[in-house]
């Protein structure tokens, strides 16, 4: 029922910026929290941003604050994810994910709250 589609990676050198999309189909987009996770090769799946249904909840990992900034579009269900200041820490397989329940007031971090995901997109930063 819903389909998530990233777009916008790609190879960036450090202290560079690119914004990713994803646009998602299927499920009532204003009801429901976004996110961005991101994986390393033979590292586990983390939590990057994430964006409340009423937008007024919103967190972001320790690593990414005062550089990454989440943001939604409700006309055209899209999320954004705006990478600025970028480091070479931050190449990764990003992710968009839609959350199972409605109405949260702040973004669960976990991948168990999560149940449709996009494909990923490749985020290379070079030294």
């Amino acid at each position: 029922q819903v389909q998530l589609v990233e777009s916008g990676g790609g190879l960036v050198q450090a202290g560079g910026s690119l914004r990713l999309s994803c646009e998602a189909s299927g499920r009532t987009f204003t009801k429901y929290t976004m996110a961005w996770f991101r994986q390393a090769p033979g590292k586990e799946r983390e939590f990057v941003a994430g964006l409340s249904w009423s937008g007024g909840g919103t967190y972001s990992a320790d690593s990414v604050k005062g550089r990454f900034t989440i943001s939604r579009d409700n006309a055209n269900n899209t999320v954004y994810l705006q990478m600025n200041n970028m480091k070479p820490e931050d190449t990764a397989v990003y992710y968009c994910a839609l959350e199972r329940r409605p109405y949260t007031l702040q973004p669960r971090t976990d991948i168990e709250g999560y149940d449709y995901w996009g494909q990923g997109t490749q985020v290379t930063v070079s030294s």
